[in-house]
């Protein structure tokens, strides 16, 4: 084979290498930039948790004046906020707060029962502020469900599937109601 003949061949082998490593650096690139979004999503719904997690004191200590009996869903809401403030891991934190959703959808049905407490401008005032931050916690457990879904799937896909478990990339959880907090229907009693 002619030197040029050589060239060329050794070119197309350096154009084929160079092709794969780009590729595999912008893989591994989307891998990381997913990771991040991912943080940053639930450092999102984080923020939210934490004016809620703030919240709950004051919404909890309006009612005992009005609702003394109901000790029980004031304990379960204490507890569930404490377990909330020692999760040590996201999983843990979306375990938590998915029972502090539950319990306070039962603290906010018992409160249903005390018109006196309805009336009060302090208690309306601490509701509305936990609709609206519940709202707000519900957008960006979307958006953080929509980008987990979108890194899990990188994770899992061929190509980038080599490199995420060469590099360690793991699924992230999503932030999901449990079933039986999703089943149960809210008795309204007047």
């Amino acid at each position: 084979m002619p030197w040029w003949g050589k060239l060329i061949v050794g070119l197309g082998v350096a154009f084929v290498v160079i092709l794969i490593i780009a590729l595999i650096i912008k893989a591994y690139n989307k891998l990381v930039a997913g990771r991040e979004k991912v943080k940053n999503g639930w450092s999102q719904i984080d923020v939210q948790l934490r004016r809620r997690f703030d919240l709950i004191p004051n919404l909890v200590e309006t009612v005992k004046g009005y609702a003394a009996h109901e000790k029980e869903t004031l304990e379960n809401v204490t507890m569930w906020r404490s377990r909330v403030s020692s999760a040590q891991t996201t999983e843990e934190a979306i375990d938590a707060n998915v029972g502090l959703s539950g319990a306070l959808g039962r603290l906010l049905v018992t409160m249903e029962k005390y018109p006196d407490l309805k009336a009060n401008q302090n208690f309306l005032k601490l509701q509305n502020e936990l609709t609206e931050i519940e709202n707000k916690i519900s957008f960006a457990r979307q958006f953080y469900n929509d980008t987990v879904q979108k890194y899990n799937v990188m994770v899992k896909r061929f190509p980038s599937n080599i490199l995420a478990s060469m590099f360690k990339f793991k699924e992230e959880k999503f932030f999901e109601v449990e079933s039986s907090v999703r089943e149960t229907v809210p008795q309204v009693k007047f």
